[in-house]
């Protein structure tokens, strides 16, 4: 019996840990069905060794679900994407676009199947618990051994987040457009969660797994000050929850990912925190948005075109080295930063 529990629960680990460390990671969201994707060529040449779709990977938008499985059926067609996922380990949450509707949270009526949808296309296992959670289809994964050892954690942002509020057309086209601004306003509900409950609490006890480097791949910008755009601005309780979860647990190594823009961009937070957080989004692989909202928390400049993140990390280095990119569809350096592991890591 014990051999029988001690084999079952290698199988298990087994299957969430890879012992490889990850010594490049590229990232990237917004990629529209039906547009060619000659950014992956880069991607590709720049040979990562893990690629994380953080959302919006195709442009669903509907509520029939035979429509949406031609729509990801086109993106798994393409010659580019097929040659992705031949060469390199992805994973991959997904936004509102991919969920089912614009700007769509818990009312989206089709989310059960769309999850199936989705999963199917990225080859999820039937056993998977993404399949049957009740309150989303968040997912963790690790690399490496202690010493070298990545968690990427991708919390789902759509299926428990409460309808959204907004300022009436006139307010949006007289006061928030030319400011390029959306039209969104902070949830009234101070207590408000995008995430739930039962996610927060899974989030907390993966923050205390055995981590060097922790990367939270979200589908909205996290640290962005109010845009009045989909963001975690918009529920000031989330990124509270996610402060007090570090310092309480003092969790080392949180980097953090977003996607949804349109457009990319680093930002930088460390008020009330022991060490600072950086949030670099990347987006999109095929969508721009010519209209970047204003962002106090932005670390120099913002590129508007068609872009893909890279982490480099140098684990051979006596203070490991953390290289930021986002690049553009030649694979050129647009912008970055760079920080040792030591910066991220107080406690």
């Amino acid at each position: 019996m014990h051999l029988l529990v001690y084999v079952c629960l290698s199988f298990l680990l087994a299957a969430t840990l890879k012992a490889e460390p990850l010594e490049r990671i590229i990232f990237g969201s917004c990629s529209h069905q039906d547009k060619a994707m000659p950014i992956l060529d880069s991607v590709i040449a720049d040979h990562p060794d893990l690629f994380i779709f953080l959302g919006d990977n195709v442009y669903g938008d509907t509520e029939d679900m035979q429509e949406l499985a031609a729509k990801y059926e086109k993106l798994g067609n393409k010659p580019r994407f097929q040659a992705l996922r031949a060469s390199t380990d992805t994973v991959a949450i997904w936004d509102d676009h991919d969920f089912g509707e614009n700007d769509a949270g818990i009312e989206y009526p089709q989310k059960e199947s769309s999850r199936q949808v989705m999963l199917d296309f990225w080859q999820e296992p039937k056993d998977s618990q993404r399949r049957t959670r009740k309150d989303g289809i968040y997912a963790a994964y690790t690399y490496g051994e202690p010493g070298q050892r990545v968690q990427v954690i991708l919390p789902d942002l759509r299926w428990n987040r409460p309808p959204l509020s907004q300022v009436s057309k006139l307010t949006y086209l007289t006061e928030r457009r030319p400011l390029d601004m959306g039209p969104y306003i902070i949830h009234p509900d101070i207590n408000a969660s995008m995430l739930g409950e039962k996610q927060w609490q899974w989030i907390e006890e993966q923050l205390q797994q055995t981590a060097d480097i922790r990367i939270i791949g979200s589908s909205l910008q996290v640290l962005t000050d109010f845009t009045g755009w989909e963001a975690w601005a918009n529920f000031p309780a989330d990124i509270q929850r996610l402060k007090g979860i570090i310092k309480k647990h003092r969790v080392n190594g949180i980097m953090l990912l977003s996607g949804d823009t349109h457009w990319g961009e680093i930002s930088y937070l460390a008020e009330g925190l022991d060490y600072p957080l950086w949030d670099i989004t990347s987006s999109g692989l095929t969508q721009e948005w010519k209209a970047v909202s204003p962002n106090k928390n932005r670390l120099g400049s913002y590129t508007a075109k068609v872009n893909y993140g890279v982490i480099d990390i140098d684990w051979q280095a006596e203070d490991p080295l953390i290289k930021v990119s986002l690049r553009n569809v030649d694979g050129q350096h647009v912008l970055g930063m760079e920080t040792h592991l030591s910066a991220l890591s107080p406690y």
